[in-house]
Parts: C-alpha cells; structure tokens; sequence
C-alpha cells in the first residue's frame, strides 16, 4: 500500500471528508494511505470468504457482515477499510448510513506485496488497539490464513491457521467468533465454478 506524500501533516477524519478524487484512502494513526484497487485473485478470494461467512452468519442470525469498501471510523486519526468485517447483532449500534463507527468484532484482511508489511504489522497492532475480538490475515501467494484471538491481556494470540502447498497442508481453520464453522481453506483459494 503505498503511502501518500503528507510532508508530516496528520489527517483527522474531517480531513478524509473532504477528499473529493476518487482514491480509496485510509488514515491510521493520522498517516494518510491510499488503497490501490484489489486485482482479480484478490476479488476472488474475497468473495469466496464473504459467501462461506455471510451463509453461517445469516443462518444463525448472528449480526451483519460488510466488504470494501466500507469506512470503519475507530477514532477521529484512524479510518480503514478492511476487505470483510462482522459485526454482532450485539454490537450493531456502531453501524450507521456513513459507515462502521467503532470497532468490529472481527476483521479480514487480505495481502498483496504492496499492503502485506502494513496489514500484518500496522494494522494488526491498530486492531489490538482498538480492541477488536478477532483478525484473519489472508496471504494468496502462500495459500495461507491466520486468526488471531485477542487475549485478556488485549493482545492477540495466533489461535488458528491453515494453509496449502504441494507436500503438506493444514486446510481446516477455525474461528474463535463462529463456533461452529469449520473453513476448508480448499473453498477459499481454489474453488472452480
């Protein structure tokens, strides 16, 4: 992800209100960043996560599931869009017409070379920060996701992960948020219609 030249101003989120190009941005901890469009892998990948949450989430009734992009305001320095997030029904009071205003119960992000040191550092530690129950990191070049489980501490704890090459596989990963859903990491990056 590359980051914008800001000559060391620090943007708010009434700075980000009034971008009119039509970049996607997000701002963490007042930095600007601008988001390149996801390519077609990455769509695919996503849209398979979404389908295989949004079935369980409906199903149970468990709360709303959103994708980019969609602003997830956690502060008035920190606006990002993550590729897929959910949100309790519990929890539903952070979701209004403008966007996500408050922290998620979980977030997915999905890497690409450009994005991969800022979603598995920068991020990661922004989502402890503000608390949120669980992250899924998804890297398509290795096939492999990771969870992580915010402890009692407020860190996060590697609580499952899975991923598929040619000689050894671990293709079931579980969630600590959807109990009751095991994820074939099969129907995620190498589904076929």
């Amino acid at each position: 992800m590359n980051k914008t030249v800001t000559e060391n101003k620090k943007f708010t989120y009434q700075d980000y209100l009034k971008m009119t190009d039509e970049q996607r941005y997000e701002i963490t901890e007042g930095d600007l960043y601008m988001v390149p469009a996801p390519n077609t892998e990455h769509q695919s990948i996503s849209r398979n996560i979404e389908l295989i949450i949004c079935n369980y989430v409906y199903e149970k009734k468990l709360g709303e599931v959103y994708h980019a992009p969609i602003d997830v305001v956690m502060g008035e320095s920190n606006i990002v869009q993550p590729d897929i997030l959910f949100i309790t029904t519990e929890n539903s009071g952070i979701i209004q017409k403008k966007g996500i205003f408050g922290s998620p119960d979980l977030v997915i992000e999905i890497i690409s070379p450009s994005s991969k040191i800022r979603d598995t550092y920068i991020k990661k530690e922004l989502y402890e920060l503000f608390k949120i129950k669980e992250y899924w990191i998804v890297d398509p070049a290795n096939k492999s996701i990771e969870i992580f489980q915010l402890n009692a501490e407020n860190k996060y704890n590697l609580f499952s992960n899975g991923y598929i090459d040619d000689h050894e596989s671990i293709k079931i990963i579980k969630s600590t948020i959807f109990t009751e859903l095991e994820i074939d990491l099969e129907k995620i990056f190498n589904r076929s219609f």
